[in-house]
């Protein structure tokens, strides 16, 4: 009979201590992981970011990751998205009663393993064990501490008319890979999610570009999302290529065959940037240099016209607006 977490594991006694010596401080632990009640770290050199986030997704493991990678994932690119390094991260898990401890080592090994690739140090966490229905499966949340250079400036309201759009690889993929994973149409795909780390590549892209304006991370609401979000933040338009967004052939069929829009489904491992026009083409070629953006491609332009619009054209050349995203994107994803 598999072992399973119990009511017992959050109520801080000996079950508690078990839990977090046998998974997390195994899996998890570094120099800086600690067992009081703060971690205590080195001063960072430069301006400090911080972010936060939390981790809902059913099912917990699904075809190229788990919410493990995730929740570290996550947390790693919000802060490489403000050219930031990432230093250090806290989580929290809120487990529910009757996970089989073999799933929580699963995760946390992955978590581990994860934060390593990342070069991030996890240095302290929360355990909690909520009863059989109050929570699904697990639920991780992940706070994270990155430095950035003096010369780094990123932020969506620094878009400018003239600059390329770049996304970094293939659009739709995690969206696809969860729907599928649910099993609820009756779909066979090989498609697997691209939750990644990408604070290597975001490195190398500053290093031949340090003016770049934009690096936003394509989580909830995909491409489309982003791109009417720094629209509105900057007051710009875009202007958007449609043959030169890249959309692996296996989502772009699940895709078509549910009526789905590849731009507005979920990333995990893909970023949009935006940069000065002479600067665009040294990017992508950087990018496909680095793992897990070797399908980074140019596909439209910042203007000054259609201010807070998306406009495509289309593959045969006419034009159109991308519909603004609704208030329910599916598949719903966390």
């Amino acid at each position: 009979m598999k072992e399973v977490i119990t009511l017992a594991h959050g109520s801080g006694g000996r079950k508690t201590s078990e839990l977090i010596g046998e998974i997390f401080r195994k899996n998890l632990g570094n120099e800086y992981f600690t067992a009081d009640d703060a971690a205590v770290l080195p001063k960072p050199e430069g301006r400090i970011a911080m972010s936060t986030d939390g981790f809902i997704v059913s099912p917990w493991k699904y075809p190229g990751g788990n919410i493990g990678r995730l929740a570290i994932c996550g947390t790693v690119n919000d802060l490489a998205c403000m050219g930031a390094k990432p230093l250090y991260l806290t989580c929290s898990y809120i487990i529910e009663e009757g996970l089989p401890i073999e799933d929580l080592e699963l995760i946390a090994k992955t978590m581990g393993e994860t934060a390593r690739e990342a070069g991030v140090n996890i240095v302290a966490g929360d355990t909690k064990v909520a009863g059989k229905g109050q929570v699904d499966k697990i639920f991780i949340t992940t706070a994270g501490v990155g430095v950035i250079d003096d010369n780094i400036n990123t932020s969506g309201k620094f878009a400018k008319p003239g600059d390329k759009i770049i996304v970094t690889g293939d659009v739709g993929r995690h969206g696809t890979a969860i729907l599928l994973a649910r099993d609820e149409y009756g779909i066979e795909a090989d498609v697997t999610s691209d939750c990644a780390p990408l604070w290597e590549p975001v490195r190398k892209a500053l290093e031949v570009c340090p003016e770049m304006h934009v690096i936003r991370d394509a989580t909830r609401g995909g491409v489309g999302t982003v791109l009417y979000e720094i629209a509105d933040e900057a007051e710009v338009g875009i202007k958007v290529n449609r043959s030169a967004v890249p959309v692996a052939p296996e989502v772009q069929g699940v895709t078509g065959l549910l009526g789905l829009e590849p731009l507005y489904l979920a990333c995990e491992g893909r970023m949009v940037m935006m940069c000065p026009a002479d600067k665009a083409d040294a990017v992508v070629e950087v990018l496909k240099t680095t793992k897990y953006t070797e399908g980074a491609a140019i596909i439209g332009e910042v203007t000054a016209d259609e201010v807070g619009r998306v406009v495509m054209t289309t593959e045969v050349g006419g034009q159109t607006y991308l519909p603004k995203p609704g208030n329910e994107l599916l598949p719903r994803i966390c």
